[in-house]
């Protein structure tokens, strides 16, 4: 037992001395957690702005609420979106017109053909026959391209006209 009591004795100081370095270690790791510490409370304290949790609380509320109504006015404009879409499909956009001379020699291209087409290929075409005596107005409704009413070769290129027509 003297032997380790001689041995505690001659290394008391090292011992000593570590341990004084272990404090010294977690001391400045105290103040260094303390100061971050202190940071964080700031900064909490400022978000809370002085009442503490009912603000939070109050903020999350609002801010779902602010949500909600944005969510519903952008279902009200991709509503309205689609409604001005499909209005726009069924407007007659695509207009096309050719003169001709529908009796050969005796006449000047006062004779022509007009389209008016929307993006569905519906519409009207309206053919006027010019010549000296008489002028003759016809109009032949068109359903996806097509009519119920013979074509004349005029119509049918004035219709593929018109729908080239972007």
């Amino acid at each position: 037992m003297s032997e380790l009591n001689e041995l505690l004795s001659e290394q008391l100081a090292v011992f000593i001395m570590g341990f004084a370095g272990v404090i010294l270690l977690l001391a400045i790791m105290l103040i260094v957690q303390g100061t971050k510490l202190r940071r964080m409370r700031s900064r909490y304290e400022a978000m809370m702005s002085g009442n503490g949790i009912e603000d939070l609380e109050n903020l999350l509320v609002n801010l779902k609420n602010q949500g909600d109504m944005l969510e519903e006015a952008q279902q009200e404009q991709k509503a309205l979106l689609e409604a001005a879409q499909t209005k726009m499909r069924g407007m007659k956009s695509k207009v096309a017109m050719k003169r001709y001379n529908a009796f050969g020699e005796r006449g000047n291209d006062l004779s022509f053909s007009l389209a008016i087409l929307d993006d569905n290929h519906s519409g009207i075409v309206l053919s006027s026959l010019h010549n000296r005596e008489n002028s003759y107005i016809y109009a032949k409704p068109l359903e996806k391209g097509e009519s119920p009413y013979p074509l004349s070769p005029e119509e049918k290129e004035v219709i593929a006209l018109a729908l080239q027509q972007i």
